[in-house]
C-alpha cells in the first residue's frame, strides 16, 4: 500500500529536505523567479503558494507564521507589502513552472519557477540582465583582444622588413 508516500524525498533526510525548501522559498520570494530541477520546483510550489496565501491577509498571526518559516525578515516584509496585495485577486495558482532544458553535467531536467503576476520591474530587470550578460562578453573580448594583438604583431613584423628593404636600396 502507498499510504503516507505523498512527498518527493529529493534524496534527502526530512530535516535536510525541510531546510532546502525553506531556503528555496526564501530565495524565491526574494527574486520571484529562478531555475531549478523539475522535482524541486514541484515540491516548492505548494510551499510558496501557502505562504502567498498567508501574505494576502496582513494580520499578526499570519506574519508570525511566515516569520517562523522564512529565513529573512526583509522577505517577510516583501511578502506582505508587495506580493500578497498583488496576488489578492487570484484564488491560488500563483506560480508557474516552465521546463527549460536538460543540464549537461548530469542530464537533470531543469525548469523555471516564477510568479504568474510578476511585477513589471522584476520581469524587465531579469530579461534585461540576461540580454546584457549575453551581449557584453561576446562583443567586448572580440573587439579588445583581436585588434591589439594582431596590430601590434603586424607592426613589429613589418618594421624590420621595411628597414631591410631600405638598407638594401
Amino acid at each position: 500500500m502507498r499510504h503516507g508516500k505523498g512527498l518527493r524525498n529529493l534524496s534527502r533526510t526530512s530535516s535536510h529536505r525541510r531546510a532546502l525548501l525553506r531556503n528555496m522559498a526564501t530565495s524565491f520570494l526574494q527574486v520571484e523567479r529562478f531555475e531549478t530541477t523539475v522535482p524541486k520546483a514541484k515540491e516548492l510550489r505548494p510551499v510558496v503558494e501557502r505562504l502567498i496565501t498567508l501574505g494576502k491577509s496582513d494580520t499578526l498571526a499570519s506574519r508570525r507564521q511566515a516569520y517562523s518559516y522564512l529565513l529573512n525578515k526583509a522577505v517577510v516584509h516583501k511578502l506582505f507589502t508587495e506580493i500578497g496585495p498583488r496576488c489578492s485577486a487570484r484564488n491560488g495558482g500563483y506560480t508557474r513552472i516552465v521546463r527549460t532544458r536538460v543540464r549537461p553535467g548530469d542530464a537533470a531536467e531543469l525548469a523555471i519557477i516564477e510568479l504568474v503576476d510578476q511585477a513589471p520591474k522584476a520581469r524587465g530587470a531579469a530579461e534585461g540582465k540576461g540580454e546584457a550578460k549575453k551581449a557584453a562578453p561576446k562583443k567586448a573580448p572580440a573587439k579588445k583582444a583581436a585588434p591589439k594583438k594582431e596590430g601590434g604583431e603586424k607592426a613589429a613584423k613589418k618594421a624590420p622588413a621595411s628597414k631591410k628593404a631600405s638598407a638594401k636600396a
